[in-house]
């Protein structure tokens, strides 16, 4: 492929200067052939000006003479007399007006100026349009003899053009040195890189692109820091766990009695769980899991949820009631993907509940879909951390969560299969008063016009 001119410059200051001086040259061309166009014939008038100018001053007796102009003086008592190049052939009218006169006579200026004593000086000088009578060739002519004020005017036209195009193109491109500046750090891991620019056009449009990407990239590397640090202390947990208790069972310091058993058995559950929310989490994130969906009634869903953890939790002392008409169409969904979801919503509603406290699971149809909200009565969330509530094992109270034996990637995996389904989770929550999840999925085909 053959490489255009502009590509073998370095910097994009070099190719704006190189076009505007191009611009700048091709402009000058254009005007200067429609000047030459316009003003053609002036030269024939300056060297008729000229020859007026020699005939009168040979008139007034002044008999110097240019060696390529010819000088006819005719008086009534001397005759003719030939000044100057007599090998010039050109004749002139004869006039009797007593008035100068001028005008060519093919490539032959001439100019008559009568004397006092009755006699004329006639002036012959070789044109330097000689032969130039058509347009084009006037304007050639005209081209001729001004070039070099033609080539001094483009010569400072484009010393100024350049010097104006290297001022612009160093504040356009700043943007961009400092995003290239920026990407290189942002190379070695440093994403707090931002690009400053007051620019409104397609330089500052991509800076501002380029700022949301690098704080992307810096959450982005910032929940892997987080990822690694906290799936480390998820499994550290409750392997240390089971370590301590099968070192104390080497070292004869505990039996191997039912009650030491079932507490390694359940950090082996715990470690389990994680792994297999991580893999499913992994597997949703990606696609790799399709999702069975069929007409799904949402109540008995509900109600099996809040019997399952009613069970589980029954020491809890927190009400889980339910509020769902039963008018409400059905759900086009995976029912069990759906129950996953709402388990982690409930669960973690009834966890973070205070006993004495109540949660309660509605739903109501919205806008072609169904809408269902998992509210409590707990201690709510603060307002700064409900835009990272769905990210993987994200906590707003750390040190509560893992108290109360969460894994922090429920909500990961509840956003995961809403998204899925082509709905939306959010959360709102207000401290000291509770908090509300609420998620949307879409009804089944048949019943949208129900």
């Amino acid at each position: 492929m053959a490489m255009r001119p502009l590509h073998t410059l370095p910097t994009i200051r070099a190719k704006l200067g190189s076009v505007i001086v191009f611009a700048v040259a091709v402009t000058l061309l254009i005007s200067y052939l429609m000047i030459a166009y316009a003003l053609r014939n002036s030269t024939k008038s300056q060297e008729a000006v000229k020859a007026l100018q020699v005939a009168s001053r040979v008139a007034a007796g002044n008999r110097a003479v240019d060696s390529d102009t010819k000088v006819v003086i005719v008086t009534p008592f001397a005759g003719t007399q030939i000044l100057g190049d007599a090998t010039i052939e050109a004749q002139a009218p004869t006039f009797t007006d007593a008035i100068p006169h001028w005008g060519q006579i093919g490539g032959i200026t001439y100019a008559s100026v009568p004397m006092n004593d009755g006699g004329w000086v006639t002036v012959y000088r070789p044109s330097p349009s000689r032969g130039k009578v058509g347009r084009v060739q006037s304007t050639l002519g005209f081209l001729e003899s001004m070039w070099w004020q033609f080539l001094l005017a483009a010569v400072v036209a484009a010393a100024i053009a350049l010097g104006l195009g290297r001022w612009l193109a160093r504040g356009m491109t700043k943007p961009l040195r400092d995003m290239a500046a920026a990407a290189r750090r942002m190379e070695v891991g440093d994403y707090s890189v931002r690009v400053r620019t007051a620019s409104r056009d397609e330089v500052g449009q991509l800076a501002q692109a380029f700022n949301r990407m690098s704080a992307e990239l810096q959450n982005l590397e910032q929940s892997r820091r987080d990822l690694v640090a906290n799936v480390s202390h998820e499994l550290k947990t409750p392997i240390a766990a089971i370590r301590a208790h099968l070192e104390n069972l080497l070292d004869g310091v505990e039996r191997p009695d039912p009650a030491a058993l079932q507490v390694m058995l359940g950090q082996t559950e715990r470690l389990g769980r994680l792994v297999e929310q991580l893999l499913d989490l992994s597997k949703l994130e990606s696609g790799e899991v399709p999702l069975k969906r069929e007409d799904v009634a949402i109540e008995p869903l509900v109600a099996r949820v809040i019997s399952e953890i009613a069970v589980a939790r029954e020491a809890e002392g927190v009400r889980i009631r339910r509020d769902i008409p039963g008018d409400l169409p059905l759900l086009d969904a995976d029912a069990e993907r759906v129950h996953q979801v709402l388990y982690n919503l409930v669960d973690n509603a009834v966890r973070y509940s205070m006993s004495g406290g109540e949660v309660t699971v509605a739903a109501h149809r919205h806008n072609g879909s169904v809408e269902i909200s998992v509210a409590d009565t707990g201690t709510g969330i603060a307002p700064e951390h409900l835009p990272r509530l769905f990210e993987r094992f994200y906590r707003a109270d750390a040190a509560r969560s893992r108290g109360v034996g969460g894994t922090g990637i429920g909500l990961a995996i509840a956003r995961s299969v809403v998204e899925a389904h082509g709905g939306h989770i959010r959360a709102e929550s207000e401290p000291g008063k509770g908090s509300v999840f609420t998620f949307d999925l879409p009804v089944a085909p048949e019943r949208k016009d129900a």
